[in-house]
């Protein structure tokens, strides 16, 4: 695994535990884990359970007893270390969103579709997708349950960055993190809502915002936390959205709006999406990720309404591995889902979802927010995927 912040120790933890809960026909051994500080990832390897642990990515890619590179660093260098680690045929996990370009993202998407003829798989991490109330909702969204959809409505709003005084770290700034809230919290309900509705989004009307655009320089930066030296820190331009709103057709005939905020003051980690279908409509909340609320519009009228569904049965998507049916799970629990999934897909030589062309399309729609909102969000097509497999 490359990098050992936030989404490395999520993924560490994942590993660690994906084989103690789940039978599944490979075991993952924890073999090396890289970071640029030789003190950090030292720290890092031992605190979460790694074998050994090295400062040069390419040493992933040059070990032949290393079958999984899984790039848990930056977008700035998702491209270079998955496209290094497809050609010497080591199967990639690579984190979303798949990189800070559509370039990026073709090419990534070419060299997966041509280390895939020899055997060689890839995937994109977005989590959500394994939290077991969204695979549901997807399953009573292709059985009908809702009917024609009609409307789909996403939210994805945080705060950690509302005081002006926070640092300028990594994600903060362009080149390394290709855009904001847009592409950190936006790309997951793109993502979400395309794999619960089975609809793309074709088109976009867009407007984005940077509400503090100089922000203190970071003495010290990690995930999502930073230092600053006092303050008469120098300060550096903050390069991304800080917000990004806009509204959406799908393929399917579906109106849609989303917001991805980081400036929604009192929200720390709150995805929300509604569905809603000429027979009924579906909610999920990741503040409540056990439950779903459904509406039956089916029933009689005098029995109408919201009901709530708790999650946790064993024939629910992937409970049957943990508790007693009411013994909720957590965030980290969708991390070791989406490791189950690649694990199997990759043992028995099945294509693992949401492929690197899946997530190529939520880089296009991304592409078409960016353009949408830089010429005063006039109405912008989302680009067609077909150029990637054709490079």
């Amino acid at each position: 695994m490359v990098g050992y912040a936030f989404m490395g120790a999520a993924h560490s933890q994942a590993w660690r535990t994906v084989n103690r809960v789940f039978d599944l026909p490979a075991r993952a051994r924890m073999a090396l884990i890289c970071g640029r500080d030789t003190g950090k990832v030292a720290d890092a390897a031992d605190r979460l359970g790694w074998d050994a642990y090295t400062t040069d990515w390419r040493d992933l890619i040059n070990r032949d007893d290393i079958d999984v590179v899984d790039v848990c660093t930056p977008g700035d260098s998702h491209a270079e270390i998955a496209l290094a680690a497809l050609a010497a045929g080591k199967h990639v996990l690579c984190e979303k969103p798949l990189a800070n370009t559509v370039a990026e993202a073709r090419a990534m998407t070419a060299a997966a579709e041509t280390a895939r003829a020899a055997g060689v798989r890839s995937m994109c991490g977005f989590n959500y997708r394994r939290v077991p109330a969204v695979t549901m909702m997807r399953q009573l969204v292709a059985d009908g349950r809702l009917g024609v959809i009609r409307h789909v409505r996403a939210t994805y709003l945080q705060d950690w960055i509302v005081d002006p005084q926070f640092p300028l770290v990594w994600r903060l700034q362009k080149d390394r993190a290709g855009s904001g809230a847009l592409g950190d919290i936006g790309a997951h309900i793109i993502d979400l809502t395309q794999f619960v509705t089975g609809q793309r989004i074709t088109g976009v009307s867009a407007v984005t915002e940077t509400f503090v655009k100089e922000r203190p320089l970071p003495a010290e930066s990690s995930g999502l936390a930073a230092t600053v030296d006092g303050s008469a820190s120098p300060t550096g331009p903050v390069t991304v959205d800080d917000a990004a709103v806009f509204v959406a057709r799908l393929d399917g005939g579906a109106l849609a709006t989303y917001e991805a905020s980081r400036f929604a003051t009192g929200r720390k980690n709150a995805l929300r999406v509604e569905i809603n279908g000429s027979l009924g409509s579906v909610v999920f909340d990741l503040e409540r990720l056990n439950e779903l609320e459904f509406y039956d519009a089916t029933r009689p009228g005098a029995e109408q309404g919201f009901s709530k569904i708790l999650v946790t049965e064993g024939d629910h998507p992937y409970m049957s591995a943990w508790w007693p049916p009411g013994h909720i799970i957590g965030y980290e629990h969708s991390f070791t889902h989406e490791m189950r999934d690649f694990i199997e897909a990759v043992a028995t030589g099945v294509d693992p979802a949401p492929s690197f062309a899946d997530a190529l399309q939520v880089q296009l729609v991304l592409d078409a927010v960016t353009r949408s909102a830089e010429i005063g969000s006039s109405w912008t097509e989302v680009e067609p995927t077909l150029a990637a497999v054709a490079v």
